[in-house]
């Protein structure tokens, strides 16, 4: 992140092709496409799709009157302002006193820091409040039962909830933890920085197992991983399953669903990300044994192998 700020400069508009900012998000796609991205990153920023419209409209063009914006984007007048003072009161937007009122947008990269130092505060605000909850908590009289260990099923959502759910998994692991995943799920786990976890746990010496296709991209992400005990599988990707295994306890598995769409070139595929999480005994070791089937049965592939598994 640090070396992506120190190649961006400060700019007022997304629609100057020679802008830093224009480079970096157009990846060859059109501007509508980006934008979409943007869009769909702002919301996570609790923005609504009308205000997120209306900052990137004023970013794109720069100084404007309310009726303009309002015309532009066939918004309603008085929505129009209500927006605008909420965007003003979130450090997006400021106001030239000049009359009518003109609205300038705060420049691109600038905004996403306040978004992003925003939500810091609100994170930290909530974790000093943690205390006074548990506490709070704790004072109210409950039923105290013997615990009880139950087998379990928990399907969990968003690439943010697996590689949480993930860390979680790789911090409790205290024997062995292993790992199938093809060579697209791995580059999802390698991006996340959960194969940095793994290696990590791997030096307080958890043995940590490694499975994943035969392919350029998983050779060249498990180069970059460090891990010693990795084995490829001449298998498509698509045919291979995915899934964590901790200590033969708990598992955490790659449910393919069908919401599958195309963006509007038919360029990427998009699907949402699912997860089972359990502790159910009978199905954990029906995997470990999968895993093991596998393990003994890997091949050393040739450079011949690789290059036409490259073509």
């Amino acid at each position: 992140m640090a070396t992506l700020k120190t190649k961006l400069q400060k700019s007022g508009r997304l629609d100057n092709k020679n802008d830093p900012v224009w480079k970096l998000l157009r990846k060859e796609r059109k501007p509508f496409n980006f934008l979409s991205d943007i869009e769909t990153t702002f919301l996570q920023f609790d923005l609504s799709r009308n205000e997120i419209r209306v900052y990137l409209h004023l970013a794109r063009s720069g100084v404007q009157k309310a009726r303009e914006i309002s015309d532009s984007l066939s918004l309603h007048r008085t929505e129009t302002y209500r927006i605008l003072r909420d965007l003003e009161k979130r450090g997006l937007v400021s106001c030239i006193l000049e009359k009518p009122l003109k609205f300038t947008a705060v420049p691109f990269e600038e905004a996403y820091d306040v978004l992003v130092e925003t939500k810091k505060v609100n994170v930290q605000l909530l974790e000093r409040k943690k205390k006074e909850l548990v506490d709070l908590w704790s004072s109210i009289p409950q039923h105290n039962a013997e615990p009880e260990t139950k087998e379990i099923f928990q399907i969990l959502e968003g690439e943010e909830q697996l590689i949480l759910k993930a860390n979680e998994i790789a911090e409790r692991t205290e024997k062995e933890i292993c790992v199938l995943a093809p060579d697209l799920e791995l580059l999802r786990l390698y991006h996340s920085g959960f194969t940095d976890k793994l290696e990590r746990v791997s030096r307080k010496r958890v043995k940590v197992l490694l499975l994943t296709n035969n392919s350029p991209k998983s050779r060249f992400i498990v180069e970059k991983m460090g891990l010693s005990d990795v084995r490829y599988l001449s298998i498509i990707s698509g045919d291979l399953p995915s899934f964590i295994l901790s200590d033969q306890k708990e598992l955490l598995f790659s449910i393919k669903n069908g919401n599958v769409h195309y963006d509007t070139e038919m360029r990427r595929k998009k699907e949402k990300i699912s997860f089972l999480w359990t502790n159910y005994n009978t199905f954990i070791r029906a995997l470990k044994l999968l895993f093991a089937n596998l393990w003994t049965t890997k091949t050393s592939p040739s450079d011949a192998d690789l290059l036409k598994a490259s073509l």
